[in-house]
């Protein structure tokens, strides 16, 4: 049993006359006649009483015409579905995005894809990086946009932007007013850090220094309060620090780029909304000029 046999079924049952759903389907009369006698034949049950000039449902035919007319519905359904998807009328997006970085720079950019495609539904959460990998292995979230450390089997990274880390004080600490700061010179200094996301500590220790960490947070709001009312000092990203006027920022020198990315699980489809999305954020990207987009051939990601 297939959904013609049972669309031609339909027509014939709705219309009660072969003719009539002929001139319909625009199908020769035959061939319909034939296709219902297969289906017959294959449910071993006779459909319409044929003693009549019209094509009358006999009772098994009737109660399969409530199946046919319920699955015909559920494919047009899925069709028009898929179409939908196909030209960006609905879909899900399910993004995972780090407090370090996410509500400051990527929250102001999905407003926009909303507004553009307000038919898309869009979830995101904030994690630490860690909990946004297991997430996507998961398949709780479709993506995350995070820090690239380094390659895993479980997941991929398509690359996105890089941007510089910058050492952030109160606009009335002497550090604010340097044209440049040396991750040494921050041993000595209370730091308001992160707690789940690692490569800010990470950094220090790579330079083999130790830190002075007072505070913890994943929230970044809670860190720019702190720091700005002398409690001490923290690093972010140029792009998060930009967007915080009650802080002074201050380059590291020498320069440390992070490289950010776009990680899903590997051999995964992405949707079409999905897709979307990831091209509409690679263009705000680019046409911000605030950092720089990495090209999608970059291989260091891999």
């Amino acid at each position: 049993m297939d959904s013609r046999k049972l669309h031609y079924f339909a027509e014939v049952a709705t219309a009660a006359s072969f003719t009539k759903a002929s001139e319909k389907l625009l199908v020769a009369q035959p061939a319909i006649s034939k296709t219902i006698q297969k289906l017959e034949d294959e449910l071993q049950l006779v459909l319409f009483d044929r003693s009549e000039k019209s094509a009358i449902l006999t009772p098994e035919g009737k109660i399969l015409f409530d199946y046919a007319t319920d699955i015909l519905e559920k494919i047009e359904d899925a069709r028009r579905r898929m179409e939908e998807l196909r030209v960006l009328q609905r879909g899900e997006i399910r993004i995972g995005l780090p407090s370090t970085f996410g509500s400051a720079y990527f929250l102001p950019i999905i407003k926009e894809f909303i507004y553009q495609y307000p038919s898309v539904n869009i979830s995101v959460v904030e994690e630490g990086t860690k909990r946004i990998r297991m997430l996507i292995e998961r398949k709780e979230i479709d993506f995350g946009i995070i820090a690239v450390n380094s390659a895993e089997p479980e997941v991929e990274m398509i690359p996105l932007l890089v941007d510089d880390m910058v050492a952030c004080f109160p606009t009335d600490h002497p550090f604010a007013k340097k044209n440049a700061v040396a991750l040494h010179e921050l041993v000595d200094e209370p730091l308001i850090l992160f707690k789940d996301d690692c490569f800010q500590q990470r950094l220090f220790k790579n330079a083999g220094l130790d830190t002075k960490v007072i505070f913890t947070t994943n929230q970044l709001s809670i860190i720019e309060s702190l720091v700005g009312e002398g409690v001490g000092a923290t690093l972010l990203l140029r792009m998060v620090a930009e967007s915080l006027s009650s802080l002074g920022s201050v380059p590291i020198y020498p320069q440390i780029p992070i490289y950010l990315g776009v990680c899903k699980k590997r051999n995964t489809y992405l949707s079409k909304a999905g897709q979307t999305f990831l091209d509409f954020l690679k263009q705000k990207i680019a046409s911000s000029g605030s950092v720089t987009l990495i090209p999608s051939n970059f291989q260091d990601l891999a």
